[in-house]
């Protein structure tokens, strides 16, 4: 796989995942999201103006929790570059791990009737904070690619970049800013969709799908990383 196929595969998978888990958590967990920040302080606002609305408690928790996604994310790229490990497989496995624990504790609080109950709480802090780490990922170690779960701004760019295309005022580096932009955005909304039918279908065990992703991804540096220390050896 070359490099502008292995950057494409990357960008699309984990913007899959992101609108994935973002939707399956808003459906399951009484409209939390867990990758979208604005999402939860719009809702916050609303549920304090409403006090019949019962979730607030889990989207107040959900900011620390993503913070402390983030920073755990930050803290744990940052030790393992140190020691010059293998920084992004390493990564994706903690997301992993976070993504695993929504999926058992959400598993375990089934049926949900109320976002407040401990196992549908940690549930929801869990997926939060696994998207807190992908945001980590995505700025530290993917900072090349699209974000992938942010989609304000790559549907801004991809409007003007498209623009430009359509207008003739458009060079080579904007038709492939197109492209760039394109596959997480087409990815994030068949993941969003994805979700919905499949959390029905299936309740929480439908978090196999986004961990599937993750276990592929992690093979795939594996993989890479064993490419990369051979090449040495067989180029002599």
């Amino acid at each position: 796989m070359n490099t502008p196929q292995r950057n494409r595969m990357q960008a699309s998978s984990l913007a899959f995942l992101a609108g994935y888990v973002d939707t399956l958590g808003f459906i399951a967990l009484f409209g939390l999201f867990t990758a979208h920040v604005t999402g939860n302080f719009i809702l916050i606002g609303a549920a304090l103006a409403d006090a019949s609305q019962m979730s607030i408690l889990l989207k107040f928790l959900a900011f620390p929790a993503f913070i402390i996604g983030v920073a755990g994310g930050r803290l744990f790229i940052a030790a393992i570059e140190r020691r010059k490990g293998p920084a992004l497989a390493l990564a994706f496995s903690l997301q992993l791990i976070l993504l695993i624990g929504f999926m058992v504790f959400g598993l375990m609080a089934t049926p949900v009737v109320a976002p407040a109950s401990n196992y549908a709480m940690t549930a929801g802090l869990l997926g939060t904070a696994a998207m807190g780490v992908h945001s980590a990922i995505s700025r530290l170690l993917l900072g090349h690619l699209a974000p992938t779960s942010l989609m304000t701004g790559n549907v801004t760019q991809i409007v003007i970049d498209s623009v430009d295309v359509l207008t003739g005022a458009a060079d080579k580096s904007t038709r492939e800013r197109c492209s760039k932009f394109f596959w997480p955005i087409l990815s994030f909304g068949i993941g969003a969709i994805g979700a919905a039918f499949a959390y029905h279908a299936l309740g929480f065990i439908a978090l196999m799908a986004p961990i599937l992703i993750l276990l592929m991804l992690i093979l795939n540096e594996r993989n890479e990383a064993r490419r990369v220390a051979a090449a040495p050896s067989a180029v002599s």
